[in-house]
C-alpha cells in the first residue's frame, strides 16, 4: 500500500510539471498532508531513481523538466517483484545468445536502479546467485535468436539437422511449438513438415535455420508440446510409452526419492527400506545411461528387454576392463 501511495504522489507532481505549473515540495507536501522533507525525498527519488529530468527554477520557484517527453514508468516495484526478476535474469544465464542476456541484464539494472533502498546492479546478483550446468551441448547464439523469434511470431523455420544416431544432416521445414531447457541442453519441440508430426530437435544440432516465409496451419488432431514431453522419460522421442519398473537398494533410495523421473512415476518403499520406481519411457537410450550410473544400486524388474540391455552393456563394460 505504501509503494501505491508513493506512486499517486509521483503521478499527481509528474502532471503537474508536464503541464508546467512549475510544482514544489511545499505544494507537494500540502495536497497529500506530508511533511516538506518528506515532500523533498519523493522528489529527490524521482529525479536520482526514476531519472526524472526535474530542474528547479528559483525564477518560478518550482521544477520543470529538461525533457518534456518524459513519462514515469508503468509500475512501482516491491522488494518482492525485484528479487522475482533478479531471479529470473539469474536463470536465464542459460541462454546462448549475449545480446539477449545484456538486454536482461540492462533492464535488472534499470529496476535495480528505481527501487528505494540499496542500490544493487546485475553485477552484486551475480556475486549472490549461480546457476551451473553440466554436460550440456553448446548452442550457436544466432540460431537461438532465430528461433525464439519464430516461435513468438509462430513462423516456420528452413533448417539442417545433424542426427549423431544416423549421422545424417537434412533440410528440415518445421513450425517452433516450444522451447525446452532439458538439463543444461535447448531443445525445440516443432512441426516437422517431413514427417508430418511433432519432433524434437536439439538446437546444438542445428547447423542453419532461417525463416521460411508464409504461415502454416497445423492439424487438428496435433497434441499439444507439453503432452508431447510429458510423454516421454526426458525428452526421448516416441508415441507409446514402455512401462519400466526399477528396484534401488537402501543406499540411494533416499536420494532417488527426491527426484521426478516423470511426471506419472509411482514409487513404493520396501521394509527394508528399497525403493521400487515405476515409470513410462518412449525408448530405452536415456534411461540405460541413467541405470548404469547407479551401478549396482538399482535393479531392472521389467521390462524384460531392458534388463538384457543393462546384461549386454554390463558384458561389454567387462571386455574393455
Amino acid at each position: 500500500m505504501g509503494d501505491r501511495l508513493k506512486y499517486e504522489r509521483f503521478l499527481w507532481f509528474h502532471g503537474r510539471v508536464k503541464n508546467r505549473s512549475h510544482p514544489n515540495a511545499r505544494m507537494l507536501a500540502d495536497k497529500f498532508e506530508l511533511s516538506c522533507r518528506t515532500a523533498q525525498r519523493d522528489i529527490e527519488f524521482m529525479r536520482d531513481r526514476l531519472r526524472a529530468p526535474l530542474e528547479y527554477s528559483c525564477e518560478r520557484k518550482g521544477y520543470a523538466y529538461t525533457d518534456q517527453s518524459f513519462e514515469l514508468p508503468g509500475l512501482m516495484l516491491t522488494e518482492e517483484n525485484v528479487l522475482a526478476v533478479a531471479l529470473a535474469v539469474r536463470l536465464a544465464s542459460s541462454v546462448p545468445d549475449e545480446n539477449m542476456k545484456q538486454s536482461l541484464c540492462s533492464l535488472l539494472d534499470d529496476l535495480l536502479g528505481r527501487k528505494d533502498g540499496p542500490c544493487l546492479c546485475s553485477a552484486d546478483i551475480a556475486e549472490l546467485i549461480s546457476v551451473k550446468n553440466v554436460e550440456y551441448s553448446k548452442v550457436s547464439s544466432p540460431y537461438f535468436s532465430v528461433i525464439a523469434a519464430a516461435l513468438l511470431k509462430s513462423a516456420p523455420l528452413e533448417i539442417t539437422y545433424h542426427s549423431p544416431h544416423t549421422r545424417e544432416t537434412t533440410r528440415r521445414m518445421i513450425l517452433p511449438l516450444h522451447l525446452l531447457l532439458y538439463m543444461g541442453s535447448w531443445h525445440v519441440i516443432a512441426w516437422c513438415a517431413a514427417k508430418k508430426g511433432l519432433r524434437d530437435f536439439m538446437l546444438s544440432r542445428i547447423g542453419s535455420a532461417k525463416p521460411s516465409g508464409g504461415r502454416w496451419t497445423l492439424p487438428k488432431n496435433v497434441p499439444s508440446a507439453k503432452q508431447y514431453i510429458r510423454k516421454n522419460f526426458g525428452i526421448m522421442q516416441g508415441v507409446k510409452g514402455v512401462p519400466v519398473k526399477l528396484r534401488f537398494t537402501p543406499s540411494v533410495s533416499a536420494w532417488v526419492r527426491e527426484q521426478v523421473w516423470h511426471p506419472t512415476q509411482q514409487a513404493s518403499t520396501g521394509r527394508d527400506g528399497s525403493l521400487t520406481l515405476s515409470f513410462p519411457v518412449a525408448d530405452f537410450r536415456e534411461i540405460r545411461r541413467k541405470i548404469l550410473s547407479y551401478g549396482a544400486d538399482v535393479k531392472v524388474l521389467s521390462p524384460r528387454a531392458l534388463a538384457r540391455d543393462i546384461q549386454n552393456e554390463i558384458k561389454r563394460m567387462g571386455k574393455v576392463y
